[in-house]
């Protein structure tokens, strides 16, 4: 079995082996009309069911032949150009050959004895987006698994720096339409049901700066602690952008921490037309930055900033074995001392490609098209009257619902929706995703693929249109 582990001797199976991956998967790229084959879950699970793990095939070759029937002939592809469902993004060549480099040296990013030079270059990537912010000198951060621990790390950070031993009196301020993840983290950090006050949004799904200042009020009033305030640069569902300024200065008026959750509005940070939209994060004590969205770069790549270097210590623990405290003195830099995480993969290295390969421009440019087409798609919606379109875009995302002309039930017209979703998706013709707004069933495009062109956005949308025909045809045949 030693003929298996990568070293000096097995350097020519590693690099065959390597390669003809790498081959079928170029292959399948280069073959792949849709973005997904409809495949179902009672069609697939007993081919995988079917599979004993404790038999193998002792074979690459042999091995990527089955994955072929399991995964690669089914698998959703986020690079074709009606992939418009979630916050996934085609991925940039140079991040690929980073993720290949990474995995292969397999370095752990927890300790200098464990990654050395790849401690330096996580380290200067976190400098350089921390310049991107304006965040000042004493900033620092760490890379992290995604916008979920990024966020969980911040408010860990916040909560720490509010001072109180009482847990039950910290509150946390965030948009109605925030991160799931905001809740989920108050919850993790031991906080009451009451922690998080959800604060209402205007027309264009951005936090009412007049409410977070009531609410900051009754909180003072109340003779509980603000914590946090969470502000958004990005929403998952309509990409909208809080007024960062007017929460930075409601911050300082209160004393209370500002995290900015810009895991899907950091492209901004490289956009050479719309960097205008987050000014005011500079002012924030922590930003979450996700570039395995808007950076076009793979699974994972995220990070958590901070103003304050010093805060970070909240998450510092350390043991005999992997990092001691004498380290600190003799100035040994082990990235574990900031972590959540102890062993952490390389993911620096893909940015650190890309941006030495691409620029920033390079990343900034492809974000600013899918922006650019976000706003074609938006006038297409519009002038369609098959369509109710919610909120003009800020980044690259359209929340929309088809409205049939001669239907008025809202409960019809979202079975109507919701049908149209699923039929499209088992189709594999395009793949959408979809939210609720207002108690109601919406349809939604988000668009990070600047190979999606308008035209593919016209066809997607008479495609859910004939869909939701089709069902409510149905449903009136049945009715009669």
């Amino acid at each position: 079995m030693r003929s298996h582990l990568l070293n000096d001797t097995t350097a020519e199976q590693y690099r065959r082996s390597v390669t003809d991956g790498v081959e079928r998967v170029a292959a399948k790229l280069a073959a792949t009309e849709r973005p997904f084959t409809g495949v179902t879950v009672d069609a697939l699970a007993p081919r995988i069911d079917e599979i004993d793990l404790d038999q193998p095939l002792h074979d690459t070759t042999a091995v990527l032949d089955e994955l072929e029937e399991v995964y690669l002939r089914d698998a959703i592809y986020f690079h074709h150009p009606r992939y418009l469902a979630h916050l996934n993004c085609p991925v940039v060549i140079p991040a690929v050959l980073g993720e290949a480099v990474l995995s292969a040296v397999n370095s752990s990013l927890d300790t200098w004895d464990q990654s050395a030079g790849g401690t330096l270059i996580e380290r200067k990537l976190i400098d350089w987006t921390t310049a991107r912010i304006g965040l000042g000198e004493n900033a620092d951060g760490v890379f992290t698994s995604g916008g979920t621990q990024s966020n969980l790390q911040a408010l860990l950070l916040a909560r720490e720096e509010a001072k109180t031993e009482d847990l039950a009196k910290l509150r946390i301020f965030a948009s109605e339409v925030s991160h799931f993840s905001v809740k989920k983290s108050a919850k993790l950090l031991g906080l009451g049901q009451d922690a998080v006050v959800s604060i209402p949004v205007d027309h264009d799904k951005r936090m009412q700066t007049l409410a977070l200042a009531r609410e900051l009020e009754r909180c003072a009033e109340d003779g509980l602690v603000p914590m946090a305030v969470v502000a958004t640069a990005g929403t998952t569902d309509f990409g909208s952008i809080d007024p960062l300024p007017e929460i930075a200065e409601l911050c300082e008026q209160f004393t209370t921490w500002m995290h900015v959750d810009a895991a899907y509005g950091c492209g901004l940070l490289a956009s050479l037309k719309h960097r205008d939209l987050i000014n005011g994060i500079e002012r924030a004590d922590s930003v979450t930055v996700d570039y395995h969205k808007s950076f076009f770069q793979p699974v994972s790549s995220s990070a958590v900033l901070v103003r304050d270097a010093a805060t970070l210590r909240h998450a510092t623990y350390h043991a005999e074995y992997l990092n001691p405290r004498r380290m600190v003195q003799e100035r040994i830099p082990n990235q574990v001392d900031k972590s959540l995480q102890t062993t952490r993969r390389f993911d620096a290295l893909k940015l650190w490609m890309t941006l030495r390969t691409m620029g920033a421009d390079g990343i900034g440019q492809l974000f600013d098209e899918v922006c650019a087409l976000a706003r074609e798609g938006w006038k297409l919606l519009a002038a369609d009257p098959r369509f109710d379109v919610v909120v003009e875009p800020s980044l690259s995302t359209l929340v929309f619902r088809y409205i049939p002309a001669n239907v008025t039930d809202p409960a019809e017209i979202d079975r109507a929706n919701l049908y149209a979703r699923k039929a499209l998706f088992a189709s594999g013709d395009a793949i959408v995703a979809g939210t609720k707004v207002g108690g109601r069933h919406y349809l939604k495009f988000t668009l990070l693929n600047p190979e999606t062109q308008a035209s593919d956005i016209a066809a997607v949308l008479d495609l859910i249109a004939g869909h939701a025909e089709q069902y409510l045809g149905e449903s009136l045949d049945r009715a009669s």
